[in-house]
This record gives structure tokens, C-alpha cells and sequence, in this order.
């Protein structure tokens, strides 16, 4: 995806907002110290787009790296894109209302650029998932229309989910955040949401760390000069996804960005996408999730 130059490249959300082409993951980073200091490196070698979600319990320690990351350095807050998601206890109109407002609160900020349903199916709404998604929907519509959400979308939802959603929804999804990582391109998922407007979002694109066992990736970073994490960043661009790459080092995150000036061959493109045996868990059936 030669388009792309810098981190501070964009695509552009059907609704006209641009969003940074490479966002900074938060999963599985600790609140408190450890997911400050990674937000706040992550902000100070470049990335403008950060992604949390309340389940990942880090959302204050998130805004607080922001909030500081903007006083100490002058970059206007219009220059970030902070993401965070609807937690699966939430789901419903009123019940969204006050999460999306508990977000703002624990980050510390006044408005969103993204907010994300998580997941389609919760296992405590399972019977009624279908009016469920619907009515937090309705709230996301409302709040962005109200100016708290710059854009809306969805997580984890296959074409089932979305096709539902589309029975009620006046505004459609911007974006779908799947897991997309060597040798789980969901192809076809991404092609659908495309075929929507939606930016396709992924998250895990490191496969968690178990791709770094992979030889066949080890053999593609030598080829290219380059770590493993950058050839999987890279490679997720060049699939047309904007990659969501997380670590809680220093020297890791400005490296996992440094991908702007190489180029993955279609063969190798493929043979990525292709990848079998690696010590990665699959995607999760969203109807089948346990929480």
C-alpha cells in the first residue's frame, strides 16, 4: 500500500474522517505504569491513533498518558484518533448511554474519534443479541450525532452480525476491527466489510507473540532486513487492513512503526497469508465466545 509514508497517514472513514493508517494497541497492557509508559512512548516516537476498550480495564491510565502526551508536547488534541469499545455487560440503549459517557470520564476527554461494540453475541444477552446490538446502536447514533463520537463501528462482527445490525441502523458501521494476522487474513470478512465502506481494522497482528517462532518468518525478516513485527505490520498494510501492533517497549514500538520504506512481494504477501502450523490461537466464533 505504497499511499502510506509516515504515521500520520491516513485512510479515510466513509464519513470523511481520517483515520491513522497504524493505531497502537492496548490489549494485555497493565493499567497503571505499564500501559502509561506505553501510551506515552507510543505518542512521543509518532502514533497518533491509540486503541483501548473498557475491557481491557487500562482506559485511565490510557487518558492519562494522553492528557500529559498533549501538555507537555503542544500537539493539538485534533491530531490524535483515540479508540475505545462498548464492553459486552453494556450492550443496550441505556446501558451504552452510560458506558459511552464513563469512557469519555476515565480518559479524560471530550469527545471519542472511534467507539466500537466489542463483540455481536455477549453470552449474557445471547437469546437477544440481534435487539441488543440494536439498541446500543441506536445510542452510538445518537451520541455521534451529538458530536461525543467523531465515528462509530463494530468489532468482531461477522457478515451475520452486520446484516442484522443493517435492519435497523440509519447510520452504517465505519469500521470492523478483526483479528488479522499471518496465516488468519479472513479474507473473505474483510472483503465484505469492505464491500460496506468499513475500514477493516486489525487487531493481533503480532499473532500475540506466537508468530515469532514461525521460521518461514524468520526466513522473510532476513530476506528483507527487517524483525518479524515489522514484516507483519507491513504485510497487514499491504492486505489493505490498518494494523493495530501492541508492545510495552520502548525500542519495540518505534520499531514495530518503521515500515514505510520497504515493500513485501506479492509472493510473499501470500505465502504470509498462508502460513500454517503457527503456535497462534484461530479467531474466536463470536457466537460461541464464553463472556
Amino acid at each position: 500500500m505504497t499511499q502510506f509514508t509516515s504515521l500520520t497517514s491516513t485512510y479515510k472513514l466513509s464519513n470523511g474522517v481520517e483515520i491513522p493508517c497504524i493505531g497502537f494497541g492496548t490489549w494485555q497492557s497493565a493499567d497503571g505504569e505499564e500501559a502509561y509508559n506505553a501510551v506515552f512512548a507510543a505518542l512521543k516516537s509518532g502514533y497518533r491513533h491509540i486503541d483501548t476498550a473498557t475491557a481491557y480495564g487500562n482506559e485511565e491510565s490510557v487518558g492519562r498518558a494522553i492528557n500529559d502526551f498533549l501538555k507537555e508536547s503542544g500537539v493539538p488534541r485534533s491530531e490524535l484518533f483515540i479508540t475505545t469499545k462498548l464492553w459486552n455487560p453494556d450492550h443496550g440503549y441505556e446501558s451504552c448511554q452510560k458506558a459511552i459517557d464513563l469512557s469519555l470520564q476515565k480518559l479524560g476527554l471530550d469527545y471519542l474519534d472511534l467507539y466500537l461494540i466489542h463483540w455481536p453475541n455477549p453470552l449474557k444477552f445471547r437469546s437477544e443479541w440481534q435487539l441488543k446490538n440494536a439498541e446500543s446502536w441506536k445510542a452510538m447514533e445518537e451520541a455521534y450525532e451529538a458530536g461525543k463520537l467523531r465515528s462509530i463501528g463494530v468489532s468482531n462482527f461477522c457478515e451475520r452480525h452486520l446484516e442484522e445490525l443493517m435492519k435497523t441502523a440509519k447510520i452504517a458501521p465505519m469500521v470492523n476491527q478483526i483479528k488479522v494476522c499471518p496465516g488468519q487474513p479472513q479474507q473473505a470478512l474483510a472483503d465484505y466489510s469492505r464491500k460496506m465502506n468499513m475500514v477493516v481494522e486489525a487487531y493481533s497482528p503480532l499473532g500475540t507473540g506466537g508468530i515469532f517462532t514461525s521460521s518461514e518468518m524468520q526466513a522473510l525478516a532476513a530476506k528483507y532486513n527487517r524483525t518479524i513485527a515489522q514484516i507483519c505490520v507491513r504485510w497487514s498494510l499491504q492486505m489493505g487492513c490498518l494494523p493495530l501492533p501492541k508492545s510495552v517497549k520502548a525500542e519495540r514500538i518505534t520499531e514495530n512503526a518503521q515500515v514505510f520504506d520497504f515493500e513485501l512481494d506479492a509472493a510473499d504477501c501470500q505465502k504470509i497469508a498462508e502460513l500454517t502450523g503457527l503456535d497462534i490461537k484461530p479467531a474466536r466464533n463470536p457466537d460461541e465466545a464464553p463472556f
